[in-house]
């Protein structure tokens, strides 16, 4: 099947019923996977954008040699089913290998390595990791520098995997990098090296060399996989602080790359090559761009441990595409404006057959140009940790509606419903009504590993099934697309990634002057939103801007969490029974972003307006002049926010 076209297709695949014999585990889906043919290609990487035509090729026989060595590795170790493995790794064909051999070992859990060294402790902690796998010392990398002190305080973690980058460099110069680790390590720790370093309680390992040591023809634990095995910890809720840690199992995971390989069809099987650039310590990445296609035989690329962000990977994306022959990639909606700044320069992209867009909403007039200028499809689509990762897309073989998050994928129910105060389920949301977003399925996560994070969030509908309570708001329109209406517990969404505002707002809470503080986004028309706080003092209590930034420059563990401006105002917006009232300060600041973004472009005397009588941010822009209105929808296109344009003749004095 060439990929779902329409509801009609979706329910014909449910009418078939769910296979009896999908996989237990995701080591078994990956093996069913390179069964289709071991010899054809399965991952490829390439540590520098200038050299992705020299790629290292792992075919499937190799891939899924190295992920059983992987987890022979972790048996040896002492690793359990109910052992926690964390990684922190940039995108290395290592870091697939922890992934999948972790899962089928123990349970994986990924950490963001963006992250501070306090934050990752105190994650690590919280999992209770007894193995972590993480980059050793090399120069010009931040990982080790930042774990290795926090090493002391972690007493339930018993061993260290290093991964040595020097691996990946290929040709003789490999050998240059692995003198200059070896020099790194003699630079930081001396003799006694990189084991002098470590806490007596934890042993320490080389990834290369521990895997070579395995056999990798079948799993030495002879383990039986049930479904309800847990096989990952995903944070969720924020990558800063200590988010929420989301408990998935072996059929969460197995049953939602089931149901999107099924919805995209051949779009993303075998002789497909998929370009992954998103970090894989994100569902999105490990999902879309790792599970799914291994599951149905395709060709994964890895581009640089840095993805997206590597050194020249946007501006030779088009190259790389032309060379490899890429079908299909996924981003968010700053990097589609990202590809915009490219020139295409002639290459050919008639094997790009679409590219998946998610995390923040797309600005229609990227959609529009973007799609313009490069021909390809993009399919918006929706999804959560919680729901393993992919929940409704937009359908590749039929009607795309933008701005809408598409059709449901098979086998996850999803509906808009109506709460009472409580929280409580009243009734299902009629066609085209908002309500809360609910999701069932086999996909749908155990819940969260504190307890206490899960109170009100699954839901009693009266059927007899598991409801999620996500926390979105959308409708669902007569055709059966959902639309989102609202956003998740005011996340800020930088670029595709959540800041949690309260890794913001408890830092200034601290401060001996601040009374009350409350973050938000900022429109951006490059990062999509930009962390704004704001901030009221106590009565009597003086303090400016630059004193507040540099107390919680040191207390935010996260560069992206740093708020833009912080800015002190007189009295807080409040709700009747007290509570801060957020969509005042975002309509504050969705009106000087647009107002700035203007007058940069060179329209002045425009007024701008928000109805806050709406629920929606519909910005109502007037002009001066209606020959501005080409620029003025070129600026507005840029941001999220759905605009009107009328116009305002100036009196003949301003005229001049």
């Amino acid at each position: 099947m060439s990929g779902i076209a329409s509801p009609a297709e979706i329910l014909a695949i449910e009418a078939q019923g769910l296979p009896a014999d999908l996989p237990a585990s995701t080591y078994e889906m990956i093996r069913r996977g390179a069964a289709i043919d071991p010899s054809a290609p399965a991952l490829s990487f390439f540590l520098r954008a200038e050299d992705h035509r020299e790629a290292e090729c792992w075919t499937y026989s190799e891939l899924l040699r190295d992920v059983t060595r992987a987890a022979n590795m972790f048996l040896r170790l002492g690793v359990s089913k109910d052992s926690v493995i964390a990684y922190v790794l940039p995108n290395l064909p290592e870091t697939h290998f922890v992934i999948w051999g972790g899962e089928a070992a123990g349970i994986v859990c990924a950490i963001n390595p963006l992250l501070e060294g306090a934050a990752m402790s105190d994650l690590l902690h919280a999992v209770g990791a007894e193995v972590l796998v993480t980059l050793g010392p090399f120069p010009g990398t931040d990982l080790w520098p930042k774990i290795h002190p926090v090493l002391e305080r972690l007493r339930s973690l018993r061993h260290l995997v290093l991964v040595n980058l020097a691996d990946r460099v290929p040709g003789p110069k490999g050998l240059d990098a692995k003198l200059m680790q070896r020099m790194e390590t003699s630079i930081l720790h001396g003799r006694a090296g990189v084991r002098g370093a470590v806490p007596a309680h934890i042993e320490v390992h080389d990834f290369g060399r521990a895997i070579a040591r395995e056999a990798g023809s079948r799993l030495n634990s002879g383990r039986h996989f049930s479904a309800q095995d847990f096989s990952s910890y995903f944070c969720t809720g924020g990558t800063t602080g200590l988010p929420k840690i989301a408990m998935r199992c072996h059929g969460n995971e197995v049953a939602n790359a089931w149901s999107a390989g099924q919805y995209l069809g051949e779009g993303i099987g075998p002789g497909k090559t998929m370009f992954c650039g998103l970090p894989l310590f994100h569902v999105n990445a490990v999902m879309a761009t790792g599970l799914i296609p291994f599951s149905k035989g395709a060709h994964v690329i890895l581009g640089t441990p840095q993805g997206y962000r590597g050194t020249d990977v946007i501006k030779r994306f088009w190259e790389i595409v032309e060379h490899h022959r890429v079908n299909f990639f996924s981003g968010v909606p700053t990097l589609y404006s990202a590809l915009l700044e490219v020139p295409i320069d002639g290459h050919d992209l008639g094997s790009l057959e679409y590219g998946l867009c998610g995390a923040a909403p797309m600005p229609i007039e990227v959609f529009n140009t973007f799609e313009e200028c490069t021909g390809i499809k993009i399919l918006e689509g929706y999804g959560l940790t919680e729901g393993a990762c992919v929940s409704s897309i937009n359908p590749p073989r039929g009607e795309r509606r933008v701005g809408s998050i598409g059709l449901c994928i098979p086998w996850q129910a999803m509906k808009a419903i109506l709460l009472d105060d409580t929280g409580r389920y009243v009734r299902d949301c009629a066609t085209d009504e908002a309500g809360v977003i609910a999701i069932s399925g086999p996909n749908v996560f155990a819940g969260y590993a504190q307890a206490e994070q899960n109170e009100g969030l699954w839901l009693d509908l009266g059927d007899g099934k598991r409801w999620l309570n996500t926390g979105d708001l959308g409708r669902c329109d007569a055709e059966g697309y959902f639309w989102l209406t609202g956003r998740k517990k005011d996340l800020i969404i930088r670029g595709g990634h959540n800041i949690d505002p309260a890794v913001i707002e408890e830092p200034l809470h601290r401060h001996a002057a601040v009374q009350i503080a409350a973050a938000i986004g900022r429109p951006d028309a490059h990062a999509g939103e930009l962390p704004v706080a704001y901030v009221q003092l106590k009565p009597g209590a003086t303090a400016c801007e630059q004193e507040l930034m540099a107390f919680v420059g040191e207390r935010i563990s996260e560069r992206a969490a740093m708020p833009k401006h912080i800015r002190i105002v007189e009295a807080m917006p409040l709700t009747g029974v007290g509570k801060i009232f957020k969509p005042e300060l975002k309509r504050r600041e969705t009106l000087d972003a647009i107002r700035a973004a203007l007058t940069g472009a060179g329209i002045h005397d425009a007024r701008v307006a928000i109805d806050a009588r709406k629920p929606d941010l519909v910005v109502q822009i007037e002009l001066p002049d209606p020959e501005l209105e080409p620029k003025a929808k070129a600026v507005l296109g840029r941001f999220s926010h759905p605009f009107s344009i009328t116009w305002h003749p100036l009196p003949s004095s301003a005229r001049g």
